[in-house]
């Protein structure tokens, strides 16, 4: 472990304001890109006084080209206490703060088993696409989105998210356990996904990480096993549960190919069945699903979310298979939530 990089800056610019601020700042008389969560922090304004962690940008992070705004030392220092909000997220960190868990709307009578059916996904990028094709195959329906870990813990951070929701193809936005920020806050995923059937009427939802992902090149050590433990919580929950596969014709890394080693490592070690959605003609050698997994294969309209105005590139690269497949899970996700 490496202490945290922290840097006196000063905002230089602000380009948008809202619960994620982009803006620019000055450190040293280098210009650099910087975030600030203003929910956490306050309000940015250029002039303003503020320390910022360096680490992702220094390290050249792609995902993480940024600096984030630690505290505003101009005006960030004299918030209030909530003292409803009794839960504490980034607890026992220097950035802890209160909120009201969205566990809490639940009625206390409800069912603890008996939610809708819940689509995995192991990385941001399919959640437009299972939303989308979810929304055209059932039109009206009201899926929930809950943001694992597994990638970004900001809430903020996704504009795909707040897209989604303008668009009306998520009925909500929780973060759960260590991701904060969303619409709602949730001290479990588990609890996220109980609270969104039982209080919030959803038909379904979608679970996984925010934006970006970890990765150690190794076969457990990634964001994406997150899955793992989100697939487990849709099925004690007696929920119908989905695991949207990773799968790339595009990557230039092997253990992406086809059906990519993040999906596989999750398959093989779940306890229990789940089903595997596939794009119409994905086989078992491109796609091999081991028992006692099921999988299905669904046509799925890659022209029409091309003409959607979402997002067509996977990690800055075009990859039909890879919005295939995601496509699939939509699809399929439409068809549990009616029984088909």
């Amino acid at each position: 472990m490496t202490p945290l990089v922290l840097r006196r800056a000063m905002v230089v610019s602000v380009e948008s304001t809202g619960p994620l601020a982009r803006l620019n700042v000055a450190i040293d008389g280098e210009l650099r890109p910087a975030v600030a969560y203003t929910e956490l922090t306050g309000p940015v304004e250029p002039g303003d006084e503020v320390v910022v962690n360096c680490a992702a940008l220094d390290l050249g992070l792609g995902s993480g080209g940024f600096d984030v705004v630690h505290v505003n030392l101009t005006r960030g220092l004299d918030a209030d206490v909530d003292h409803g909000a009794h839960v504490m997220k980034l607890n026992y960190t220097s950035l802890q703060h209160g909120v009201t868990p969205f566990e809490a709307r639940a009625p206390q009578d409800a069912p603890l088993r008996g939610g809708g059916p819940v689509a995995v996904i192991a990385l941001h990028g399919q959640l437009p696409c299972v939303a989308w094709a979810a929304a055209q195959a059932a039109p009206g329906v009201r899926i929930g989105y809950v943001q694992t870990a597994g990638g970004a813990l900001p809430g903020a951070l996704s504009d795909m998210v707040r897209e989604l929701r303008e668009r009306g193809l998520l009925a909500g936005h929780v973060t759960a356990g260590s991701a904060f920020g969303g619409e709602e806050d949730a001290i479990s995923v588990a609890g996220a996904l109980h609270a969104g059937f039982a209080a919030e009427g959803w038909d379904a939802a979608i679970a996984g990480p925010g934006p970006g992902i970890l990765g150690s090149a190794t076969q457990l050590g990634h964001g994406g096993l997150a899955a793992l433990d989100t697939a487990h919580a849709a099925l004690a929950l007696s929920s119908r549960t989905l695991l949207v596969p990773r799968m790339s014709e595009a990557d230039p890394r092997p253990r992406h190919h086809g059906l990519s080693h993040h999906t596989a490592s999750v398959l093989e070690l779940l306890l229990a069945p789940v089903l595997v959605p596939l794009p119409k003609g994905a086989g078992a050698d491109l796609a091999p699903v081991p028992e006692p997994h099921e999988s299905a294969e669904y046509d799925v309209d890659l022209p029409g979310y091309a003409g959607s105005g979402l997002p067509l590139r996977a990690m800055g690269r075009s990859d039909d298979l890879f919005f295939r497949a995601a496509l699939a899970g939509g699809v399929a996700l439409a068809k549990e939530i009616h029984g088909l």
